[in-house]
């Protein structure tokens, strides 16, 4: 587990927000490596540079053969950036929400995550998957869902939700340069959130979680758009002299287990809280193997927070009741705590 915590005195800081810290990665793998390129819709310049406007400037300094925009078609999105792929480029598709990824899934599943084990290793998908989720923004039930579980439960994909812009620029350069497929999601409610970042920000390793804080109470485990809740909850925790740890997975699959395990370990207690559906979603996961390997060290039953079994709400005060708030996190932890 790595705290990954630069040092005013040692390294220049800037402030930008997720979505800077994105842009930012891919101008400069783009410059060390001629083989990146840029798939998605409205992602060159004359569109706009992105819905959200990431890739503006791409198109302007690399070229229209390196960064294409695309008409609104996922599996052609996804077709075009495998092929690239198997070919020997470096691909980053963007597919502009996560819900419609769900058009892609043959393409994604089938083909993506399955070509090195069907061809015996001979062949390898580097393709890096953006795509932006998150409930808050009332964008209702087919703009907001966090999928990463459907594709956690795949084989030869890894799955990478970051929460802060140290993170979305390190994850996303190590993202591009691994050999297989990354699901690189971006969270709505952490992406345009200023924070520090070190103006030499490189790779930051896959498969790593982040300790947050140090606590001896409880573990709070967590990524993505829950950190921030989470991490507010500790705060108002710690009122209670209550001492709370908390993790930022910041890749779902592959999940740091050593960086988790030792943590409860540790405090004897968990509450695993995501975005992402509670039931049959990534929590389940870590939990059950929190359970099945501290079970005789463990001082509560793991506790899970997560999105009830519906679609994401239209409604304002009703999205906000879908979200694990703050308080929630904070009542789950008393209640272990008794």
């Amino acid at each position: 587990m790595s705290t990954d915590t630069p040092t005013l005195d040692t390294v220049e800081m800037l402030k930008m927000t997720g979505q800077q810290a994105v842009s930012a990665a891919l101008f400069q793998a783009m410059e060390e490596d001629p083989k990146v390129l840029v798939f998605g819709e409205d992602v060159a310049d004359r569109e706009g540079g992105g819905v959200m406007g990431t890739t503006k400037g791409l198109s302007t300094k690399f070229g229209d053969l390196r960064v294409r925009s695309t008409p609104i078609a996922e599996q052609s999105i996804m077709g075009a950036a495998i092929g690239a792929a198997m070919a020997g480029y470096k691909p980053v598709a963007e597919i502009m929400l996560m819900n419609f990824i769900t058009v892609a899934m043959d393409m994604i599943v089938n083909h993506a995550a399955k070509l090195r084990f069907m061809s015996g290793g001979q062949s390898q998908v580097p393709l890096v998957i953006r795509t932006l989720t998150g409930a808050g923004w009332q964008t209702a039930g087919q703009h907001s869902d966090h999928y990463e579980g459907w594709f956690a439960h795949t084989a030869g994909i890894k799955v990478v939700a970051p929460s802060c812009p140290a993170d979305y620029k390190g994850l996303l350069l190590s993202a591009i340069q691994d050999p297989d497929p990354v699901l690189f999601i971006e969270n709505s409610q952490t992406m345009f959130v200023p924070g520090e970042i070190a103006a030499n920000q490189g790779p930051i390793p896959l498969g790593k979680a982040r300790l947050v804080q140090e606590g001896k109470d409880i573990t709070l485990i967590t990524y993505s758009g829950m950190v921030a809740n989470t991490t507010a909850a500790a705060a108002e925790l710690a009122k209670a002299g209550i001492s709370a740890e908390v993790i930022d997975l910041r890749t779902v699959s592959p999940w740091d287990k050593d960086a988790v395990l030792a943590s409860v370990e540790k405090t004897g207690r968990a509450v695993v809280v995501t975005e992402a559906g509670r039931y049959f979603g990534p929590s389940a996961e870590i939990a059950a193997t929190i359970q099945e390997t501290l079970f005789g060290k463990l001082k509560a039953p793991v506790r899970r927070l997560g999105g009830p079994y519906c679609a994401v709400p239209f409604a304002k005060v009703l999205e906000d009741a879908y979200l694990v708030q703050s308080a929630d996190v904070v009542a789950a932890a008393k209640g272990i705590l008794g």
